[in-house]
């Protein structure tokens, strides 16, 4: 039985759009593979999918199962669900508008149909060895638009790839924090010199604390909440 390629890919962008950069590592057999690039006006979600894209053109004639590590919930429903919608509909969303990145994601569907993949839908900055290099090579390619990538044996890469575990606590900790950053906010709350305020809008907060050091300030949910972190900056 073949081997399973393992891919890890990662897009990242300085603003979005604004430059951007992807990044692969490809683990297979006794060797591994970085692959990246960088496009001077972007989005993230673009050089997430062009991560993956690149990754399976460079291993399409190997017949075998593909393992994807990607942290990219873009990437990952599109290929798996989306897509097939896309295609049906002529390219055009539920909504009639067309979709974007439409030729990145046309050069997916043969890529699709060629390889048998084996996809991950990872947490992100968790300590995944090989994603934590993926994102190394996008970030350094959208920030400087080069990087020196590895191609050559395993043995003397110098990262274990081959573990993909992660601080689970960790993961967990992120995604409670995406959740808090998509509830809506009951108030604000600053400290500034000493004096805790609360706000009921961000704008009045922002003005307060924006360009001034030794400042706080962090969003509550809910009166009782709102009171946990007036107590927690030190006001009553």
């Amino acid at each position: 039985m073949a081997e399973t390629i393992q891919i890890f890919t990662d897009g990242a962008s300085k603003g979005n759009p604004g430059r951007g950069g992807y990044g692969v590592v490809i683990s297979q057999g006794d060797s591994v593979t970085e692959l990246g690039g960088f496009k001077e006006r972007t989005t993230n979600n673009e050089m997430e999918l062009q991560a993956v894209v690149e990754a399976l053109k460079a291993v399409q004639d190997s017949g075998t199962t593909v393992a994807i590590y990607t942290d990219s919930k873009y990437v990952v429903e599109g290929a798996n669900g989306w897509i097939f919608g896309w295609i049906k509909n002529g390219w055009r969303t539920k909504t009639g508008s067309d979709v974007l990145n439409k030729a990145l994601w046309h050069e997916l569907v043969p890529l699709l149909k060629e390889l048998q993949i084996d996809w991950h839908k990872v947490p992100g900055h968790v300590g995944i060895i090989g994603n934590e290099r993926a994102d190394t090579i996008a970030s350094d390619f959208a920030a400087n638009g080069t990087f020196n990538l590895y191609s050559g044996p395993k043995d003397s890469y110098g990262y274990d790839i081959s573990d993909t575990s992660y601080d689970k606590a960790k993961a967990e900790e992120r995604s409670a924090a995406r959740k808090r950053a998509a509830q809506k906010a009951y108030s604000y709350v600053s400290l500034l010199d000493g004096v805790v305020q609360t706000h009921q809008t961000w704008s009045e907060c922002e003005s307060r604390v924006k360009g001034k050091r030794g400042t706080r300030f962090k969003k509550s949910l809910d009166a009782g909440n709102e009171k946990e972190i007036v107590k927690d900056f030190g006001g009553r």
